[in-house]
């Protein structure tokens, strides 16, 4: 599986970004796909999964009512539409796929088989 993440940029607090994260090799639609951030000195944190027919999402506490995860299982693509933006949510982002997907893993980073490059966002105060 190949990840290939897009659509990070510098924006206002308050604005909104949409991420997208295009996908090859393995058949798209059979794993779960989610999104993790990183800022320098922690630990990368999951952001929002969503499983492989897309109709489960899942949300980190901090995003939910704001980011907005879908997926186009027939153009191989996860998007994550970010709204209200803040400044702690200035991070690299990664799209990771998880092939084993059980209840509960799709928030464990250790649970991913595969990452994409990660793409900068940055929110200005």
């Amino acid at each position: 599986v190949q990840l290939q993440a897009s659509g990070g940029g510098l924006v206002q607090a308050g604005e909104s970004l949409r991420l997208s994260c295009a996908a090859s090799g393995r058949t798209f639609g059979s794993y779960t796909t989610g999104w993790f951030r990183e800022v320098p000195g922690k630990e990368r944190e999951f952001v929002a999964a969503i499983s492989f027919s897309g109709k489960t999402t899942y949300y980190a506490d901090s995003v939910k009512g704001r980011f907005t995860i879908s997926r186009d299982n027939a153009k191989s693509i996860v998007n994550l539409q970010m709204n209200n933006l803040k400044p702690e949510d200035t991070a690299v982002y990664y799209c990771g796929a998880d092939l084993h997907g059980y209840a509960g893993s799709e928030r464990l980073i250790r649970e991913y088989d595969f990452w994409g490059q990660g793409t900068q966002v940055t929110v200005s105060s």
